[in-house]
């Protein structure tokens, strides 16, 4: 029979992990919202495009001239790309891939994990679609177009996608991956939201500043949400994770968040 200390202490460490979850919801989706419009890079960004800022269209005009010009003299190489960005970095294709990623951390019951995971990428998606309706900024109209794509320009929905996308894979699986090989992970995911990019100017469907900013304001997203979720490790009394170790270097563990209670769990009375 436990003693009535333990008991104590067992339901003074439960109550700790539900405020904490609580915090870490609230965080979540309060970062959500603070993504939308404290952005300082992507809003100063923002401002430049609405503004008009003629060195800034010079520089959307030049590059969309040049790699189109590329693109017209390459059609191989202009396929290539095409498949790149409509199936293999496709945002479908990426969303897929978070998703069932979270659907694991479900299953290995790393609920807190999974809740960042998913609240990321679906903010990423609304945040983006809303700043794309606020802003309704043409896309490239270019003579011979090579690609077509619907909707907005202002910022990239692809290359936000990349950016939240392979930071959700990479900072939840980095521990799973052993050392030697991390480097090697993170070229991979820079390589692919660089190309990511580089496909949608090339292929004539952005302007430059669109992919920057969507680079921007998806790596905003990701910082805060990532923010919180290290606010409830805080909380919850659990070491800092290095940005090197992933988010939750417990997930290794059989069972990662075995001392939190799951959804529908009660605390010990």
């Amino acid at each position: 029979m436990p003693t009535r200390t333990t008991v104590r202490k067992l339901r003074e460490l439960r109550e700790r992990r539900r405020t904490a979850d609580r915090r870490f919801g609230a965080r979540l989706l309060g970062s959500a919202a603070v993504a939308a419009i404290t952005a300082v890079p992507f809003g100063l960004l923002l401002v430049l495009v609405e503004g008009r800022w003629q060195p800034l269209r010079r520089l959307d005009a030049g590059a969309a001239r040049r790699l189109h010009e590329i693109a017209l003299e390459h059609p191989s190489w202009t396929s290539t790309l095409r498949f790149l960005s409509d199936r293999v970095w496709d945002p479908v294709t990426l969303r897929t891939a978070v998703a069932l990623l979270t659907a694991w951390l479900l299953y290995r019951r790393a609920w807190r994990l999974a809740a960042w995971s998913a609240v990321t990428a679906v903010a990423g998606g609304f945040i983006g679609l809303l700043v794309k309706t606020v802003v309704e900024r043409a896309r490239p109209s270019l003579e011979d177009p090579v690609a077509r794509a619907p909707g907005f320009s202002f910022p990239s929905g692809h290359a936000m996608t990349a950016t939240t996308s392979f930071a959700i894979l990479l900072l939840v699986l980095l521990p799973l991956v052993p050392r030697s090989w991390r480097a090697l992970c993170w070229g991979a995911a820079v390589f692919s939201v660089v190309g990511v990019g580089f496909t949608r100017v090339a292929l004539g469907v952005h302007w430059f500043s669109d992919v920057l900013g969507g680079w921007l304001l998806g790596l905003t997203v990701v910082a805060l949400t990532a923010w919180a979720f290290e606010a409830w490790r805080a909380d919850t009394g659990r070491p800092h994770a290095d940005v090197g170790e992933g988010l939750e270097p417990e997930l290794t563990d059989e069972q990662p968040e075995a001392d939190a209670p799951g959804p529908g769990e009660r605390a010990v009375t």
